[in-house]
């Protein structure tokens, strides 16, 4: 079972896009461990605070280092979590981009990914020295906050986990997985405004299926997406 922890400050967020479909029922089944904790519970300052203006002058605030450690700490307590293969990822902009094959590796090799969402102008290079493995972004854009990107790694990583799909044949011929976009699909019915499902389809022999799909798939990358053939 793979165990997610994430540190925000918008844990209904969170919450709410994880908890449905797929991953979900994943959580459900026991497949999946997603405990969102929430920052400000551990802020020491009477109203919650957990941010601060910046040394040096600059617009914006900056989160505190001290509320994250302390959710860090109570986190990775040896009483509430006995995984042994941890990895701690801070979603930022300044990361490298998220792949297929990251989140294959991500899924291979931790059983636990804890994951800091920054927000406003970030969180304090110290937090980010001190506890932070990997920085990763999903694309060359600034949101307003890591909860989105920390739900897009989790969803990626999580479909690989045992359990999660109904068989691995549903993410191992998908777009990327081996570095091309995936070929068309079709179902019912055969024809729909004037345009009709490849008859190879129909023919019901499987290696010539098997052939075209790949000849698709390379046609597909060569006019979307070139660039991966490089």
């Amino acid at each position: 079972m793979m165990r997610f922890d994430i540190m925000t400050l918008f844990p209904d967020l969170v919450s709410t896009v994880l908890g449905e479909s797929i991953i979900g029922r994943a959580v459900k089944a026991g497949h999946l461990d997603i405990r969102v904790h929430n920052i400000r519970d551990y802020s020491e300052d009477k109203h919650r605070r957990v941010d601060d203006t910046p040394y040096g002058g600059g617009m914006g605030m900056v989160m505190s280092p001290v509320p994250i450690y302390s959710c860090f700490s109570s986190i990775t307590s040896p009483e509430t979590n006995n995984c042994t293969r941890r990895h701690v990822v801070y979603m930022s902009p300044q990361g490298k981009i998220l792949t297929q094959e990251r989140a294959s590796k991500l899924a291979e090799n931790y059983d636990n990914i804890v994951i800091l969402c920054g927000h406003y102008e970030g969180v304090d290079e110290r937090i980010i020295e001190e506890i932070v493995d990997e920085e990763i972004s999903i694309g060359d854009y600034v949101l307003t906050g890591g909860e989105i990107p920390a739900c897009i790694l989790v969803d990626a990583v999580s479909r690989m986990v045992d359990g999660v799909l109904s068989s691995e044949e549903c993410y191992e011929y998908e777009s990327l997985t081996d570095g091309l976009l995936e070929y068309p699909q079709y179902t019912k019915p055969y024809e729909w405004n004037g345009r009709k499902v490849p008859d190879i389809l129909l023919s019901g022999h499987h290696a010539n299926i098997e052939k075209w799909r790949k000849e698709q798939s390379a046609i597909r990358t060569k006019l979307k997406r070139p660039d991966l053939l490089k």
